[in-house]
């Protein structure tokens, strides 16, 4: 039954309904995410020869029984990677290594040799997968119970946007990328926006106003969401990239203590810090053009709404203040060789800009775009 306000009120609580039964198995999955981070075990180190400008040689000679050798290489990017083997014990036993190496331990994305983690990373990929579904349904139907595009205010954004960080890790999946250790962090990004949208920032299911019936909302929105699903990606990238780097430096220093030196750590099972560094890179700049067509597109928009392309309103600010913390952060690593740390602390900024013109400026600055009181 239709409303005279044209929203089908069944339809409307069916996508609430989704939307919960999607949180639900996305909270089952980060439990079977966390148990794989947490039983997974150091697996085998590959060497990737496509990296290295030199050579890695070992020559180990003698048969007096056997001793664990580990060899600390420093990478590129300014990380380090800890190699170990079982050598033999024995006069002329050596360890040679030279040039640049990419090294990648297998990881909670492949649970080393452990059988109990590896089943618990892939019930989590099957939930994931299972919620996923549940939640597009939630999406699909919030706009089907207005007929319109299901992004018209903050709420259904913020679904749009948990699913978009969902899709872009089950995409790298599908993909054969071994990645599954971003699926404890994007669920919990994933579950941590839902949970906003539907306790802060819930609106019911309406129509919305005539500036907003246009098929740009479906070109400009929907770019902006896709975007801001990579950023995510690549923010995690960066932020692992910065931690696994800081474990391996103090690991090549001899600290086996502290936070992030323990045996037992999370990070031994991590891939090589150089793997996130470039991840992070390879993201930002493949969105970057689609974000640049944003902006354009959210320009053509406001023309056609407003009759002005740009009045400097502060999400159209905000917009063009994170193209230009991309901008910077691209340019330095392309041109002035910024990679590693330095590179990283600018594309955290770059994410910072991006997420306060989310939540920030929507919520706490008044302008056209803007949805405070909500």
């Amino acid at each position: 039954m239709h409303l005279a306000s044209g929203v089908d009120p069944q339809l409307a609580d069916l996508s609430n309904k989704l939307i919960y039964s999607a949180m639900v198995v996305y909270t089952l999955a980060m439990f079977a995410h966390m148990i794989e981070w947490t039983f997974g075990s150091k697996g085998a180190v590959a060497v990737r020869s496509t990296e290295q400008s030199g050579s890695l040689s070992e020559t180990v000679a003698g048969t007096k029984g056997a001793k664990k050798v580990t060899v600390t290489v420093a990478g590129a990017g300014g990380g380090t990677t800890t190699l170990t083997r079982t050598a033999l014990a024995g006069e002329g036993a050596t360890v040679v290594t030279s040039g640049r190496g990419a090294d990648e331990e297998d990881g909670p994305g492949a649970a080393g040799n452990s059988t109990r983690a590896d089943l618990a990373g892939r019930i989590a990929v099957s939930l994931t997968v299972l919620g996923a579904l549940l939640h597009a349904g939630g999406i699909v139907t919030r706009g089907l119970s207005v007929s319109r595009w299901p992004w018209g205010n903050m709420y259904e954004f913020s679904c749009a946007f948990a699913f978009a960080m969902t899709a872009a890790y089950l995409v790298l999946l599908a993909s054969k990328k071994n990645v599954r250790w971003l699926g404890l962090p994007v669920v919990l990004a994933g579950l941590l926006t839902l949970g906003i949208a539907t306790t802060v920032l819930y609106t019911d299911s309406e129509q919305l106003v005539p500036a907003l019936h246009s098929p740009w909302l479906a070109i400009h929105v929907s770019t902006a969401i896709f975007c801001g699903g990579a950023f995510y990606a690549a923010f995690i990238a960066t932020l692992l990239y910065l931690g696994k780097d800081s474990f391996d430096k103090r690991i090549a220093a001899g600290l086996t203590t502290g936070p992030l030196g323990t045996p037992a750590s999370v990070w031994r099972r991590l891939p090589a810090a150089s793997t996130f560094d470039k991840l992070s890179y390879r993201i930002n700049a493949l969105v970057f053009p689609l974000w640049t067509f944003t902006i354009i597109a959210g320009a053509i928009w406001a023309e056609a709404a407003w009759g002005k392309y740009w009045e400097w309103d502060p999400k159209e600010t905000w917009s063009f203040i994170t193209w230009v913390a991309y901008a910077c952060y691209l340019h330095a690593r392309a041109t002035a060789g910024w990679k590693g740390r330095k590179a990283a602390y600018l594309a955290l900024a770059a994410f910072a800009c991006w997420l306060f013109n989310y939540y920030g400026v929507n919520i706490f600055v008044t302008g056209k775009h803007s949805y405070a009181g909500i």
